[in-house]
C-alpha cells in the first residue's frame, strides 16, 4: 500500500508473507562459486545470481528497499559514499565534458575531479556555495554535461533550489547528480524532486552504527541508469555480503534514529546559538540560518550535523574546547549513534572563495546521547575556550 509510512514500509517487506517459513531478515549468504543443478541452467539469469560478484540475498533486499525509500527504477551498492559519486560521474562523463559543481564540494570529491577526471579531459567549474538558481545556470556551458548537487553543502550548509535547478538543467540537456547524504532518502528525495542520480553515503545514516563503509546510487530513469550499471559490471565493484546484511538491520530503524537525532541537535544547536562564545550557527534547520526557507518548503526532516561559527579564537583555543570533551568523539564521519566534533576551519582553504567567517569553524554531529548530557559536555568545552582565549 503506498499510503504507508516510511517507517512501516521499511520493517513490512521483513514480514510479508507467502515466502514460507523463514528467519526475519535475509541470510547472509558467503559465496564466490554459486552451484546448479544442470549444465542448462548455469547462465540462466532467471534463477538468480550466477557468481558471487552480484549481489546476494541481503544485497538484493537492500537495494530493493533503498529503491522504494528513493521512488527509484533501480538502485545500486558500492563500497563507499565516495564511490557513490564517483561512479556515476565516470559512467556519465566523456573527454571534453565539463562538471559544474559548489565551490564548498565535499573535499574527497573535489580530489577526485581534480585528479581523476582532470587527467583524462574532463574539467570543472565551481559556483559560489550561496549561488542563486540564475547565478548557478549563468555558469552552464556548451561542455557542461552534469551538475554535481550537494544541498546543504559540506562545512558551510548553504542551500539549492533543487526543483529549479533540475528543471532548467533538463531543458538545456544538463544531467544532475545529487549527494543527499544529510536528507538520507527520507527527509528529502531528490528523484521527485527532478534530480536524475540521488546518491547517499550508506556509511551514514543507513548503516547508523559506525561499522561499515557503504554508498548507494539511485536512478528513476532506466536510460541514465544504464551506463552506470554497465560501469559497475566493468568495474567489477560489489560490496560484501556480511555489510549489506548490516546496512539492512540499519535501514529498519532509520527513520526513528533520523527523527529522535534531529530532535537532540535542534536543543542543542538553540542552546549554542544563546552562548555569547557562539558568533552563528549554520543549521538549515534552525529559524535564521541558512538555507532556512528552502529547508522549510522542500524537506520533511533535518540531518543532526551542523555548523558552528565560534566568536575569534584560534586553533588552539578550538583544540582545548574539542580536548575538554568526553561525550563528543574526536572523529571524521557522522549519521552514526555517537556524537562527534571536528575543526573543519582549515579546510575552507581549499576553496577558491573560502568565505569568511569571524571565528574558528566546528562541525558537531550529535548522536543517540541525552541531549542534556551533551549540553553539559558542551558547557566543559566552552569554559575551556574561554580559557584558552583569555
Amino acid at each position: 500500500m503506498t499510503d504507508r509510512t516510511d517507517r512501516t514500509r521499511l520493517i513490512a517487506s521483513a514480514t510479508r508473507r507467502g515466502k514460507g517459513r523463514r528467519p526475519v531478515a535475509p541470510p547472509v549468504e558467503r559465496a564466490s562459486t554459486l552451484l546448479n543443478d544442470t549444465p542448462a541452467a548455469m547462465r540462466d539469469e532467471r534463477q538468480g545470481p550466477v557468481y558471487g560478484i552480484e549481489d546476494l540475498a541481503a544485497a538484493r533486499e537492500l537495494r530493493d528497499l533503498l529503491c522504494d525509500l528513493e521512488g527509484a527504477a533501480d538502485a545500486w551498492l558500492v563500497p563507499s559514499g565516495l564511490a557513490a559519486v564517483t561512479v556515476p560521474l565516470t559512467a556519465l562523463l566523456r573527454h571534453g565534458d565539463e562538471v559544474l559543481t559548489t565551490d564548498a564540494l565535499y573535499g574527497p570529491s573535489r580530489r577526485f575531479l581534480r585528479r581523476h577526471l582532470g587527467a583524462r579531459g574532463i574539467t570543472t567549474a565551481f559556483h559560489n556555495p550561496g549561488a542563486t538558481t540564475d547565478d548557478i545556470l549563468a555558469a552552464v556551458t556548451d561542455h557542461t554535461r552534469v551538475l554535481l548537487i550537494e544541498s546543504p553543502s559540506s562545512l558551510t550548509f548553504e542551500m539549492l533550489d533543487i526543483p529549479a535547478l533540475t528543471a532548467a538543467c533538463r531543458a538545456r540537456g544538463v544531467l544532475t547528480v545529487m549527494d543527499n547524504t544529510w536528507g538520507a532518502g527520507l527527509a528529502f528525495r531528490p528523484l521527485a524532486h527532478g534530480v536524475d542520480v540521488s546518491v547517499q553515503a550508506v556509511t551514514k545514516y543507513v548503516a547508523g552504527h559506525s561499522d561499515l563503509l557503504m554508498g548507494s546510487i539511485a536512478v528513476a530513469d532506466p536510460a541514465v541508469g544504464r551506463p552506470i550499471a554497465e560501469t559497475l559490471e566493468d568495474l567489477g565493484w560489489r560490496v560484501a555480503p556480511d555489510d549489506a546484511w548490516l546496512a539492512l538491520r540499519g535501514l529498519r530503524t532509520l527513520p526513528l534514529r533520523y527523527q529522535e537525532q534531529a530532535r537532540s541537535a535542534r536543543i542543542v544547536a538553540d542552546w549554542l546559538q544563546a552562548r555569547p562564545e557562539v558568533a552563528d550557527i549554520l543549521y538549515p534547520a534552525l529559524p535564521g540560518s541558512v538555507g532556512h526557507a528552502l529547508w522549510t518548503r522542500d524537506y520533511t526532516g533535518a540531518a543532526s550535523i551542523f555548523g558552528v561559527v565560534m566568536q575569534g579564537g584560534d586553533e588552539a583555543a578550538a583544540h582545548a574546547l574539542m580536548s575538554a570533551l568526553e561525550l563528543f568523539g574526536l572523529g571524521y564521519s557522522w549519521g552514526g549513534f555517537e556524537s562527534l566534533i571536528t575543526h573543519e576551519t582549515g579546510q575552507l582553504a581549499a576553496r577558491i572563495s573560502p568565505p569568511t567567517l569571524v571565528g574558528q569553524l566546528l562541525r558537531l554531529h550529535v548522536g543517540l546521547e541525552d541531549p542534556t548530557d551533551l549540553i553539559a559536555d558542551l558547557e566543559a568545552g566552552l569554559t575551556a575556550w574561554r580559557a584558552a582565549i583569555n
